[in-house]
């Protein structure tokens, strides 16, 4: 599986999960504010904190789960893209130089 798939695929459902929660947290500020339980200024200041926090722990997790799938991919020895580069440069001299070798023979 391709690792920028599954990161993509990964942040659309925590986007979709904020968006949702964030809805959520709409209805029942609202049904406070309806209640008498808080008026509109706190049930805004209320989501917009939470909503905030939300936002700045999304970054760690990412971050925490950007590690976890490189590790995951290491321990099933997937190669890293920078090592793929290296083989396919060291293959791409190995070539010149058989063909350097055969040219060589042919002269």
């Amino acid at each position: 599986m391709d690792n920028n798939n599954l990161m993509r695929q990964l942040l659309l459902i925590g986007i979709g999960t904020t968006s949702l929660m964030a809805d959520k947290l709409r209805e029942v500020t609202e049904q406070w504010v309806k209640d008498g339980k808080l008026n509109s200024d706190q049930a805004k200041n209320f989501v917009d904190d939470l909503m905030q926090q939300v936002k700045s722990e999304q970054g760690n997790v990412e971050a925490h789960l950007e590690r976890q799938i490189r590790n995951i991919m290491q321990d099933l020895g997937v190669p890293r893209q920078a090592e793929m580069d290296e083989l396919r440069g060291r293959l791409d001299r190995l070539e010149r130089q058989v063909r350097d070798l055969e040219n060589k023979l042919w002269r």
